[in-house]
């Protein structure tokens, strides 16, 4: 299994008024998933996304990526498992205004160890146009398509993304969306991607429900294309 969460616990306070972020979740993910988690506001879908990042701690549980155990690593380990191994993606697009699309790319690429070639990534990703031109000139699917280069870029073992579609309107959506799809058809990345929008879970390989902090549903499915979702 590429990713398993083992009883992962997260509380916020103590005793009687401790608030559960996260309460004995475990799920699965295999290599090269498409993986939908849907949930309300509040139920604990970016807790698990940052755990999943190592950009914050357990109370309780383990998980395991490729079979190690990342609630072990320290800090400095930690830092290198997200600089090797993860891309994230958000819904604010976090690009540096001052660079270019090809430069902000660049940057993640200067740290990465086996970085992709950026001008065939861009072409991929419908991109390659628009690599001179600076943030502020590109439309919201643009430049959220950039920041999927961006995290592309370093050749991770899997993508997290957090709403990425959430400030885009529909014809965006599809367009970053219909991009996820080509990245993981094209390079094999495990996909991981929180979203309140019920019509995105179709796309994926496997869908993940979660309320009040605990895993509710966690199946496979027959996906459907990007072009064939209703959103």
């Amino acid at each position: 299994m590429y990713i398993q969460v083992e009883h992962a616990t997260k509380k916020y306070g103590m005793g009687g008024a401790a608030i559960y972020a996260l309460s004995d979740a475990c799920l699965t993910v295999e290599k090269g998933e498409v993986c939908v988690i849907l949930g309300p506001s509040g139920s604990g879908k970016s807790t698990l996304l940052n755990m999943l990042g190592g950009l914050d701690g357990l109370d309780e549980g383990h998980i395991f990526i490729e079979g190690k155990d990342i609630t072990a690593l320290s800090r400095k380990e930690l830092g290198e498992y997200r600089r090797l191994q993860l891309g994230f993606v958000f819904q604010s697009y976090n690009l540096i205004p001052e660079l270019t699309v090809r430069e902000n790319v660049q940057v993640v690429a200067d740290i990465a160890e086996h970085p992709l070639e950026i001008d065939p990534l861009l072409e991929k990703l419908g991109m390659k146009e628009h690599a001179d031109h600076f943030p502020s000139e590109l439309s919201g699917g643009q430049q959220q398509r950039c920041a999927i280069a961006r995290a592309l870029v370093k050749n991770p073992g899997f993508l997290l993304c957090d709403e990425l579609t959430g400030a885009l309107d529909s014809v965006s959506s599809r367009e970053v969306l219909s991009v996820l799809e080509t990245v993981n058809k094209v390079y094999g990345t495990t996909i991981i991607m929180i979203t309140h929008n019920e019509g995105i879970a179709a796309m994926a390989d496997r869908v993940i429900r979660i309320h009040d902090g605990r895993i509710t549903e966690n199946r496979r499915q027959d996906k459907k294309q990007v072009k064939e979702l209703e959103i």
